[in-house]
């Protein structure tokens, strides 16, 4: 018996992600003492590490690029459901909620996750490939979807202010639909090979990634443990974040880096698996969630809040101001020349870690 409660220990990644809902659970809506919440930081650094194993077993499992679909729109669903949780609870924050973290999400991982993995590509491999079929099909679908859904908004004259009117709403939400439900299809069936990692030659990597493969039912297990780590994840991410805005109202700065800083622990988990790719000369898994995340993000959380517009009282803001929609539009510019060459140096890395750094600074200082 002791020798099997050690094992069990041991094994912590199926440990973590459990406790972390335990912990969820005891602390959702409470007001939490300093030392709880350094128990909570804690567990939730375990459950991102968690959810990153077990998203790499289900990647060996089902191979590319359907592993990482599955933790980009795992992650995701969380997030969305989590946004309209605190929509629900109404207050006059929640008008830009889902404009604030869905940019957020884009800014993070375009440019973010984009840079740092291209940076520790070519830092580590001489130069970062990737297939630039597949990365700018993701790239252009990124931006037609962040510029239906958060540019129009700003310039429309149906409703005052940076808002859809119903009709306008509806159009976004099923658009974001159609143009994510066609990029899944062509991910993962029309042209899979788009994505996938390639050679420094260009021949496409499909074989390894298969190669002692864990069982389906190891692989189900890791399903439902990387469900558990990534509740845990959004879910203990709020639970601090009161201790986050208070930090950040006593650091003098608005209260739109909360929606940030949370937006960054929610997607670490994205990240970390993205960094790993890409030390390994995976460059275009890396690229698949980071692009994969953005575009889920959008077409998910749009047409969620849509329909959750319908019962929620109050406006919903979704337009994006005029600094940020110039930071969306050198995104994607520098985004396309990044991607039409199909490798890259440590130079392009580096340009994007500059406009990421950018907009945080801007987030800070408006």
């Amino acid at each position: 018996m002791i020798v099997r409660l050690r094992s069990l220990l041991t094994q912590w990644t199926a440990v973590v992600p459990v406790v972390a809902v335990v912990l969820l659970a005891f602390t959702w809506g409470r007001d939490l003492p300093g030392a709880i919440v350094a128990l909570v930081t804690l567990v939730l650094a375990g459950a991102v590490l968690a959810a990153v194993h077990h998203a790499e077993v289900i990647a060996h499992r089902v191979g590319e690029p359907f592993g990482s679909l599955v933790l980009a729109i795992a992650v995701t669903i969380i997030e969305v459901a989590l946004i309209v949780t605190l929509m629900v609870d109404g207050g006059p924050k929640s008008s830009t909620l889902a404009r604030d973290t869905v940019f957020a999400a884009v800014m993070i991982t375009c440019n973010g996750i984009v840079g740092l993995c291209l940076l520790v590509a070519s830092l580590r491999h001489g130069l970062a490939v990737f297939n630039a079929e597949g990365t700018g099909a993701a790239l252009a679908t990124v931006a037609t979807l962040a510029t239906l859904s958060l540019v129009f908004p700003t310039f429309t004259t149906s409703k005052p202010g940076p808002e859809f009117s119903t009709t306008q709403l509806t159009f976004a939400a099923l658009a974001s639909l159609v143009l994510y439900g066609l990029f899944v299809t062509t991910q993962t069936v029309r042209h899979r090979d788009y994505f996938l990692p390639i050679t420094r030659l260009g021949e496409v990597i499909d074989v390894d990634e298969h190669l002692n493969a864990p069982s389906a039912r190891a692989a189900g297990i890791s399903l439902g443990l990387l469900t558990l780590a990534l509740v845990g994840v959004v879910g203990l991410a709020k639970g601090v974040s009161p201790t986050i805005e208070s930090g950040v109202e006593a650091a003098g700065m608005p209260q739109s880096v909360v929606g940030v800083i949370i937006a960054l622990l929610v997607l670490l988990p994205e990240t970390i698996a993205a960094v790993r790719s890409a030390r390994r000369d995976r460059v275009q898994t890396s690229l698949n969630l980071a692009l994969g995340s953005a575009m889920a993000s959008i077409g998910l959380t749009i047409p969620a809040v849509a329909l959750a517009s319908v019962w929620l009282s109050g406006p919903l803001v979704l337009g994006l101001s005029s600094t940020h929609m110039v930071l969306l539009a050198l995104t994607v510019v520098v985004s396309s020349l990044t991607v039409v060459p199909g490798r890259a140096t440590p130079l392009q890395g580096g340009v994007h870690l500059v406009v990421f750094a950018a907009y945080l600074e801007l987030a800070v200082t408006p």
